[in-house]
């Protein structure tokens, strides 16, 4: 399939400030329950935040690098796993781009509340000759309590003796779900295991996991780099809308708060102070580094058709430098809330556990 054009509208960020009470509202139900609530998922499609990443034929948004950064950044703000579940399935859903147009119609086309979830594990398979048979266990699945569609990732050996990895794609009704997501921080993305037994699986539902571009069968830059790029960029841009949210939590808190004994409020502390300072900047000068990197290899993909080694590069050294300075602002904090950030349901203490690193 050739590209249509894109869709990278300027107005995600207006979506995010749409379903942000909502999310918000939901919160601690989705920590509670471990998964997405039902109302706050018809919202999340409606803005369709699950086909971000999707191919325009299938109903998709193909959204920029750049906006993908600040849209997984500013739905973090809210809630860190409703952020995660998006910014999975995204990378899923890319997959789009991969299959055959006909199943990719049939998956995500035919269904606007189609998601896509999987997670690491492999499979035993025969071969037939309309697809295969499979048994198979995988886990840390996140998103995947309300996808549609799940997908066994596995590695095969090609005739020429070479491995690769293939996903299988399958109905999520056609598994049995597996609670292990029993975890300090994230409980809301409800990541449990998953496994089928001698499940057949047609012919064409078998793909790459989005990691070679050569074999792409809709042709659009978005997906001239792999899924796993756009996910570092993705992961990137929640780790730092959760310490953005804990910095502005932490101040609303030092401005009410007088410590025991204390007879100033906590926000007249000239070491809070500074290390309010200290957090401010390094979550702005994170966020503009990821955000400058991002934005630059976007346009060196656009200009030479692909996306080199060293603008590969580029984002692994901005995304992992910048996921470990939201970690340290929302270390530093936690530690300077005190006892407040301690209660379970606290917001500042579910923030902490939602891994920023």
């Amino acid at each position: 399939m050739e590209f249509q054009g894109t869709t990278d509208k300027s107005d995600f960020l207006e979506r995010v400030d749409r379903v942000a009470p909502a999310i918000r509202e939901a919160a601690e139900e989705i920590e509670r329950s471990q998964r997405l609530s039902p109302d706050l998922r018809a919202k999340l499609h409606e803005e369709k935040f699950f086909r971000l990443l999707l191919p325009k034929p299938f109903g998709g948004e193909e959204a920029s690098p750049p906006k993908f950064f600040e849209t997984m950044s500013a739905l973090a703000e809210n809630d860190a796993s409703t952020a995660w579940c998006i910014c999975q399935a995204n990378g899923c859903a890319m997959t789009a781009a991969f299959v055959v147009p006909e199943i990719a119609q049939h998956i995500w086309g035919n269904d606007p509340h189609a998601v896509m979830a999987w997670g690491p594990g492999k499979a035993e398979y025969t071969k037939k000759d309309d697809g295969h048979i499979i048994s198979g266990r995988w886990q840390f699945a996140s998103g995947s309590r309300h996808a549609t569609w799940l997908g066994g990732r596995t590695p095969m050996t090609l005739s020429d003796g070479k491995t690769v990895f293939r996903t299988f794609l399958f109905p999520a009704s056609e598994v049995e779900m597996i609670e292990i997501w029993d975890v300090l921080g994230l409980r809301g993305t409800g990541s449990d295991g998953y496994s089928v037994k001698d499940l057949f699986v047609p012919k064409g539902y078998l793909a790459t996991p989005g990691l070679d571009v050569e074999e792409r069968l809709y042709d659009a830059p978005l997906y001239w780099m792999p899924s796993e790029v756009h996910q570092a960029i993705g992961f990137t841009g929640i780790a730092l809308g959760i310490a953005r949210s804990m910095l502005e939590l932490f101040k609303e808190v030092a401005t009410e708060k007088k410590p025991y004994r204390m007879t100033n409020m906590l926000s007249e502390n000239v070491l809070v102070q500074s290390d309010v300072a200290i957090s401010e900047a390094r979550v702005r000068s994170a966020r503009a580094y990821m955000l400058n990197e991002t934005a630059e290899v976007w346009e060196d993909v656009l200009d030479k058709g692909e996306l080199t080694e060293e603008s590969n590069m580029r984002i692994r050294l901005s995304s992992t430098y910048s996921i470990h300075e939201a970690k340290a602002v929302v270390d530093l904090i936690y530690d300077a809330a005190g006892a407040t950030a301690i209660f379970k349901g606290n917001p500042l203490e579910r923030r902490f556990r939602a891994p920023s690193g």
